[in-house]
């Protein structure tokens, strides 16, 4: 009897095997096509800015990005970067602590809030600080009377990144932090830990790989977003041009080379971005791979 049931199984499992196989024409076609989009969508549009960036020489290029108002959109692009990624790691810790570790009245909505962002146009998220804050907003008044400006300055573009970048470090952690459980929170607590050494000690070790990719996420959205800060910026020349927005200028402006080397230092940032992603995968999976080995051994 024991004979037949493994010789049941394994037929069964080698038929199971057999259904998801695929024909090495079909493998090789579907492989064909992925790398066919990959190189007419992806790759050729990337070679081709660091082309144009490098048309008329180095010279030229680090020309273009040492204009003063290349220059201003560069370390504007930089600063906006700086102050909305740091916000969105503060919330993004909170809420998803918060959602992961507690049941509390209103905390579906909290999710949906969260998600908000993906749903909404970048543009209509610009115009909505436009009505609240803008001269003839619901605030606007009284921010012209404080002489607080916001719209069309420094204020209102970090607020329209925050906005656009804000699912983005929450989204990271929330499944993490759901899949840990709240065991090792409570042993430490137990042995008299406060909730800032727990938090310190416990909470953060165990999430630091999904935080550092939410904050590259973020990161590499506050530095692209176009649509969102274009609305709130008022596009003023060496003070509210973020690198995205110099680039459309210089575009229109018909100079295309310089407008390509600051499109070619985004790409770079681009790339150096998805390197450290790319690195932090890999380093995940391997301590997914040393933990589950170590614990084959304990068995």
């Amino acid at each position: 009897m024991a004979g037949i049931t493994k010789t049941h199984f394994s037929s069964e499992q080698k038929a199971s095997r057999r259904g998801t196989e695929e024909s090495p024409v079909a493998k090789w076609v579907l492989i064909s096509i992925g790398m066919a989009f990959a190189l007419t969508f992806l790759l050729l549009p990337l070679v081709n800015v660091f082309f144009q960036a490098f048309e008329k020489g180095w010279s030229f290029f680090f020309g273009a990005l040492k204009d003063p108002d290349s220059w201003s959109a560069i370390r504007l692009t930089l600063t906006i970067a700086a102050i909305s990624v740091p916000l969105n790691v503060v919330f993004g810790l909170a809420a998803s602590w918060a959602i992961a570790k507690f049941e509390f009245r209103g905390k579906s909505i909290l999710i949906t809030l969260i998600d908000l962002p993906f749903a909404v146009s970048p543009v209509v998220s610009g115009l909505i600080f436009v009505l609240m804050f803008g001269l003839q907003g619901y605030f606007g008044r009284w921010l012209d009377d404080h002489d607080i400006k916001i719209i069309f300055a420094v204020p209102g573009i970090v607020m329209a990144t925050v906005f656009v970048t804000f699912p983005f470090v929450a989204r990271e952690l929330i499944p993490i932090m759901q899949a840990t459980g709240a065991e090792q929170e409570q042993a430490a607590l137990t042995l008299g830990a406060n909730g800032w050494q727990t938090f310190w000690y416990v909470t953060l070790p165990s999430v630091k790989w999904g935080l550092l990719y939410g904050v590259i996420l973020c990161n590499a959205r506050a530095m692209g977003e176009f649509g969102a800060v274009s609305v709130v910026s008022g596009h003023i020349t060496g003070q509210t041009d973020t690198m995205p927005l110099r680039v459309e200028k210089l575009y229109n402006e018909y100079n295309g080379t310089a407008a390509f080397a600051v499109a070619s230092l985004l790409a770079l940032l681009a790339l150096l971005t998805l390197g450290v992603k790319t690195f932090i995968e890999w380093k995940t999976q391997r301590n997914y791979e040393l933990a589950q080995r170590a614990t084959d051994e304990q068995k």
